[in-house]
């Protein structure tokens, strides 16, 4: 699993961006796949995510995770539910301590928050769809409502698919120069006339920042080339591949 030190410095919170190995799962969704609504056995995504939670040294029964559609929708969260059950939200907060918040991608930004002066985190789930429809400065809201400062909030920016993997339509940019012209910034030119290759986890990075939030850390990993070590729906589909597994990225408030 993967972590970032500015999150592992705040007092009481546990954070992970889990990779796809030491999990039970095999084919498509070896091994560590934490995803109820992909194809595999539900058997095995209990006991992914059950694993996962003994990483973080939590109880299986802390997680919860949504029925992720790119939304820009926020749950509070005051008390868990049915793993597989979880409500239509693209993002979770919470203050009550034992409750691990966990995002499922394969190449979307998983986005995880703590504010570092008060008992209070944060997860989304943060796609194209869902960064430019407002889904991180939803989370933001939610978490001010909580009593959380922007300005001191840590933020970390999980794995998801890099620049160099993400080749877009040519009418892909129009949408996010309508909503600022200095968008342009994130999308190069593709080897294919009239493409461009997007920068999405720089474009979440830029529009967490300008919530007025000072400490915003990515990981540099890309879940389309890293085969080995993330699921990716892209890579998916550009192997013909029928599926793919969800990797789980989690954060807790500790009792």
């Amino acid at each position: 699993m993967i972590t970032v030190s500015a999150l592992n410095d705040v007092s009481r919170v546990r954070h992970a961006f889990f990779t796809r190995n030491r999990g039970v799962s095999t084919g498509l969704y070896a091994s560590l796949n934490c995803g109820y609504g992909s194809g595999d056995s539900p058997e095995n995504v209990t006991r992914n995510r059950a694993l996962a939670m003994e990483m973080m040294e939590q109880p299986a029964s802390a997680l919860i995770t949504v029925t992720q559609q790119h939304t820009n929708t926020v749950i509070t969260v005051e008390k868990v539910w049915e793993p597989a059950a979880g409500p239509v939200a693209d993002a979770m907060v919470t203050d009550v301590p034992g409750i691990a918040l966990g995002i499922l991608t394969a190449d979307c930004v998983p986005v995880l928050f703590a504010d570092t002066t008060k008992p209070i985190i944060g997860a989304a789930h943060a796609g194209w769809k869902g960064a430019l429809g407002g889904v991180l400065e939803a989370t933001v809201a939610a978490m001010v409502a909580l009593g959380a400062r922007p300005g001191a909030l840590s933020v970390a920016v999980g794995p998801s698919i890099s620049q160099r993997s993400y080749e877009v339509g040519p009418e892909f940019p129009a949408p996010f120069l309508v909503e600022d012209a200095e968008n342009e910034q994130f999308f190069a030119p593709a080897r294919k006339p009239d493409h461009f290759m997007f920068d999405l986890p720089a474009y979440v990075a830029r529009k967490l920042a300008r919530l007025g939030i000072s400490e915003v850390i990515r990981t540099p990993c890309d879940t389309c080339r890293e085969s080995d070590r993330f699921f990716s729906y892209r890579r998916a589909c550009q192997n013909g591949e029928p599926d793919y597994g969800r990797g789980l990225s989690a954060i807790v408030l500790e009792r």
